[in-house]
């Protein structure tokens, strides 16, 4: 962004100063003139060419004033400022993987489970800067929302299209392992020191081919933390509510949670499982693995200034040069 300063902007002041040298001849020639003396108009025996001569005169005579004034303004040392931010080190590459699966339309969070976890990831995402961020959803199959990218506006909108399965009419189930394994791919690549998986989900592994222990072995081996996140009540007699097939209707059913996959996920990946029975806890949960997993970045701020002085002595120079000119040639005062 840039910004006009002044290196001494004191000087300045100098300028009510050369307004009052250009007033002081008319103030004087007023105060000098003798009161109620009335003089014959002499309009019309004047020669045209004259009577524009004295009426431009003084324009002329105000030239030096305004390069006087541009001097001043150059001497000030006017400039451009212009500020950067230079970023330095690297963010964390993070894999969202979210279970979309027809038992995370339970309404034991405000409004569902999916919106719960939709509204608290975009939380999450929009606290993560530097970070390249991308989503898995999963059900009975995984599917990449979006990739790792650093376009988060863009990440919040494709979160936002994310739906129960049965209202995007693909077919339900819970496939932890190829949602952690579909997430874990997209990072596998990356060059970054951090990377992680935040794998939410309710259920247990009831779908895919891919077995959720050996995936959490095969992330540990590419340095890759995956932290695991249970969300609902702990099974009760009677059921919560759930949304039922394409949002219509609301049906029971009594969730089921297998926490003992989930713990062994993190511990095998170095990471850490959570549970959240309501919202507050779910947010918090990712509060707090934001503040574990911190972004290594050194934000650096420079501010370069560039001199605008010839800017405005060159217009007072070329003033100066027609008031000489003008003054000695066309306006000259013939003693």
């Amino acid at each position: 962004m840039n910004d006009l300063s002044f290196g001494s902007p004191w000087l300045l002041l100098l300028l009510p100063g050369v307004v009052f040298l250009a007033a002081m001849p008319y103030l004087w020639k007023r105060r000098m003139s003798p009161v109620g003396m009335r003089y014959a108009d002499t309009g019309l025996v004047s020669g045209t060419g004259s009577s524009v001569r004295l009426r431009v005169m003084p324009y002329v005579s105000g030239l030096r004033f305004v390069a006087l004034a541009l001097v001043i303004i150059a001497v000030a040392r006017p400039q451009s400022a212009d500020a950067r931010e230079v970023i330095r080190g690297e963010g964390v590459d993070i894999a969202i993987a979210l279970d979309i699966s027809g038992s995370m339309g339970q309404q034991d969070f405000d409004p569902h489970r999916l919106d719960a976890a939709k509204e608290i990831i975009a939380d999450f995402i929009v606290e993560r800067k530097y970070d390249r961020i991308g989503l898995v959803v999963f059900s009975r199959d995984a599917f990449v929302q979006s990739p790792p990218t650093l376009d988060h506006d863009v990440l919040l909108r494709l979160l936002d299209e994310v739906d129960l399965a049965d209202r995007l009419r693909i077919q339900d189930g819970t496939a932890i392992g190829s949602g952690m394994a579909t997430a874990a791919n997209m990072l596998k690549d990356s060059t970054v020191e951090n990377k992680l998986v935040t794998l939410l989900t309710d259920g247990v592994n009831n779908a895919g081919d891919l077995d959720p222990v050996t995936v959490a072995t095969a992330a540990e081996a590419l340095d890759i933390k995956v932290y695991t996140i249970g969300v609902g009540r702990p099974p009760r007699s009677g059921a919560d509510p759930q949304l039922g097939p394409f949002g219509g209707g609301v049906v029971m059913q009594r969730g089921s949670l297998d926490e003992e996959t989930l713990q062994q996920i993190a511990e095998i990946t170095n990471a850490k499982y959570y549970r959240a029975t309501d919202t507050a806890a779910l947010r918090g949960i990712y509060e707090e693995i934001n503040a574990l997993e911190k972004s290594e970045i050194e934000i650096l701020h420079f501010t370069t200034y560039r001199e605008l002085a010839v800017w405005f002595l060159v217009p007072a120079l070329l003033l100066f040069l027609l008031e000489l000119i003008l003054s000695q040639t066309v306006f000259r005062k013939i003693p």
